[in-house]
């Protein structure tokens, strides 16, 4: 069967478009590559598709295989859709930072909801817990399939085959490229792509303050999305020229800023990325392109990011 036969065939190809209303002023040019166009809203589809289409070519994912994921929300309504499509049952496991949004859409597509409620008593994150309850579905569940997305190569090679590829071909001289952290998938493969083709683009890996991908300290953080409580082992740290780290606050107002000047509603971890460039506006030469990705569509932030009084009581309360 063609699984590509239908709404699967509308994953990547996402827009490039340039962002000259909200970096109105700067000497330097910034386009946005919109990954909340893809079917499932997020850059998650195309990691989502590639593993699911591995996994069957290679017989880990048959007619009657349940499908597993950890995950924080994207992935999670990505691969619902996917199943859906392909008539397999899909299982998630998720934390209470999940948004109700992200929680209705998998259970919309039909998707299982597994809720760690708990977390690990070691390390006091929730991906922990969710990665051994994870295990223990696959001790539960005879015929299953956990797609794994912090450790499966099939999540970078997706970004390394589609989404630098297309990037390049709508602009062939790429200064720098932004790019959000958590599973470290978009970033490597974009990366790779990079290095191997001899491109000068600088690689700016967009990080939450309190995660601990690059050896920074763990703090509590509020969005899913961006950042991780351990360290991914898909990264690759010597493909990345510069971290920089953003905070919460910093990643609601560039989302704000987003809509009032270009009518795109994004999820916290664009603004992440759109803050980082803000950052580094001041060391960006003169006439430099520079590509954002943003991640994934912001109507699932509507009860947080775009909630006047979320906002005043997780993220401006003692500031």
């Amino acid at each position: 069967m063609d699984i590509l036969d239908g709404l699967l065939r509308t994953i990547g190809r996402t827009p490039l478009v340039p962002l000259r209303r909200l970096f109105r002023g700067v000497s330097f040019q910034v386009h946005a590559k919109l990954e909340m166009m893809n079917p499932g809203g997020s850059s998650k589809d195309r990691p989502a598709l590639f593993i699911i289409q591995e996994a069957l070519r290679t017989g880990e994912i048959g007619p009657g295989t349940a499908v597993i994921e950890s995950s924080s929300g994207n992935m999670a309504v990505s691969l619902a859709t996917i199943c859906r499509v392909l008539g397999l049952r899909f299982i998630c496991v998720v934390d209470p930072r999940t948004t109700d949004t992200h929680l209705k859409l998998i259970r919309s597509l039909h998707g299982e909801i597994e809720m760690v409620t708990l977390p690990d008593p070691v390390s006091g994150d929730y991906l922990p817990a969710r990665i051994a309850r994870v295990k223990q579905l696959r001790q539960e569940i005879k015929d299953c399939y956990w797609t794994n997305q912090y450790s499966n190569p099939n999540n970078y090679l997706a970004h390394y085959h589609t989404t630098m590829p297309e990037i390049i071909e709508a602009l062939p001289h790429i200064d720098y490229l932004f790019c959000g952290v958590s599973s470290c998938g978009t970033i490597r493969g974009c990366a790779e792509r990079i290095r191997e083709l001899g491109l000068p683009t600088q690689i700016i890996a967009v990080d939450a303050v309190g995660s601990v991908i690059f050896g920074g300290f763990k703090e509590k953080r509020q969005f899913p999305g961006l950042g991780a409580a351990v360290v991914p082992p898909i990264n690759r740290s010597e493909l990345i020229d510069r971290i920089v780290y953003v905070t919460e606050r910093e990643c609601v107002e560039a989302c704000r800023e987003l809509v009032r000047t270009e009518a795109i509603i994004s999820g916290a971890s664009s603004g992440g990325v759109l803050s980082a460039i803000r950052a580094m506006q001041n060391e960006i030469p003169e006439g430099a392109a520079c590509v954002a990705i943003l991640p994934d569509r912001g109507d699932r932030y509507l009860d947080t990011v775009y909630n006047d009084e979320w906002v005043r009581q997780h993220i401006l309360a003692g500031t």
